[in-house]
């Protein structure tokens, strides 16, 4: 008994030492998790441009400033240090740096934080408008798509105004970079919010040459708003226009991702506001090439409820208010539909929406002729649709 006990404890000794172990890990309390990046066009602030005059700068253009958003829990504190921003009681700190390197720039931080950077939690990046209109998104992006610490399901936005006020926040327990993060997650109820853009979603249309959009984010006085899109062009990956909270709703009917959100217009007997819940929606685009000629037929449709009625007419579900209710909501939706394929067409010039995907799929020997230069063909090819509403109930309002 003595012999086998002495055997086992020589064999669970001996399977320790065979046991791997994170001898290369580094402790959390040791790193600055960060968790937001910033992206603008290049600003010093004053504690910059104190170090670099005295004589603290080295070899760089000044062509971007990167904020980091660090969260509590990483380096012991929130504590602020030089060239931070952290206000007393806040749950994150900014800080930032410039340069015309962003991967010289995260590692410059190593000189002026003790514990340096981590990015394996980094949940969204906000790249200014501006300095999206002077530097194309694979530029911008690279280091952060080359790097092994960020994660591809990192979400992508663009931002009106500073992407470094977009990191701000006037409640002390919000960190920014997760209430961003979470206004993304709710286009399951509204068609004003696009599907979130990874990084993963981005490189595959940046490599495929293909134009694509981004969410806007509206900063005011350290409040955020989730406000239309931005548009970037195929080949330069240049933001080139932007689309409006309506504009958005067009492109969910041609898309068919409308799955919530209201559909508002107004009783023309009374000019009041009545109001469709959507409950779901789909869409066909069908291509079409003759002669050379490029079209497409878009055939939508919608299912929703009466939700809202604001009208003193008699609304109720008969078969002909049912037929006037269902007329009106489509023109509305036709609509928001023909205006956005217009400024998609006349003024921008670029296709967002994937009409080129079904080209490629219906015509694949033409489309490799047409590829190159889809954008321009998109903006001159004839675009038809029809619209169709289904109203199935009143909401739980009973007679």
């Amino acid at each position: 008994m003595l012999a086998r006990r002495v055997i086992l404890a020589w064999g669970a000794a001996a399977i320790l030492l065979l046991q791997t172990g994170c001898w290369s890990s580094k402790e959390i309390e040791n790193l600055s998790v960060y968790v937001g990046v910033g992206l603008d066009v290049a600003e010093r602030n004053e504690f910059e441009q104190s170090i670099d005059a005295q004589g603290g700068h080295y070899p760089k253009k000044n062509l971007v400033t990167a904020t980091v958003q660090i969260v509590p829990g990483s380096g012991g504190s929130t504590k602020k240090e030089s060239g931070s921003s952290a206000p007393s009681g806040q749950t994150f700190l900014n800080e930032q740096l410039t340069g015309d390197s962003l991967f010289q720039i995260f590692r410059q931080f190593a000189v002026r934080r003790s514990r340096p950077l981590i990015g394996h939690h980094l949940k969204v990046i906000v790249v200014s408008d501006q300095l999206a209109r002077k530097y194309g998104m694979d530029q911008l992006l690279d280091f952060i798509l080359r790097d092994n610490d960020i994660r591809p399901s990192t979400l992508i936005v663009v931002s009106h105004g500073k992407a470094n006020q977009t990191l701000s926040s006037k409640d002390p327990s919000e960190v920014p970079a997760f209430y961003l993060r979470g206004l993304m997650q709710n286009s399951y109820r509204t068609n004003k919010i696009l599907k979130p853009m990874s990084l993963a979603k981005l490189d595959a249309k940046m490599q495929s040459n293909s134009s694509f959009m981004l969410q806007n984010v509206l900063t005011s006085d350290s409040e955020h708003k989730l406000s239309g899109a931005g548009v970037f062009n195929g080949k330069t990956k240049k933001l080139i226009g932007t689309l409006n909270q309506t504009d958005l709703e067009g492109i969910s009917w041609i898309t068919g991702t409308a799955r919530a959100g209201p559909l508002k217009t107004y009783d023309p007997r009374t000019g009041q506001t009545i109001v469709y819940e959507i409950h779901s929606s789909e869409s066909k685009i069908i291509p079409t090439i003759r002669n050379g000629e490029v079209s497409f037929h878009v055939k939508m449709k919608t299912g929703g409820q009466f939700m809202e009625d604001w009208s003193i007419a008699d609304n109720k579900p008969t078969e002909k208010n049912m037929k006037h209710l269902q007329q009106w909501f489509e023109e509305e939706a036709d609509k928001q539909i023909n205006e956005v394929i217009q400024k998609l067409q006349k003024e921008i010039r670029a296709d967002v929406v994937g009409f080129g995907d079904q080209v490629r799929i219906k015509y694949p020997r033409q489309w490799k002729k047409l590829k190159d230069n889809w954008d321009e063909t998109f903006a001159e090819a004839r675009i038809t649709y029809d619209f169709k509403l289904n109203l199935e109930g009143y909401g739980s309002i009973t007679e």
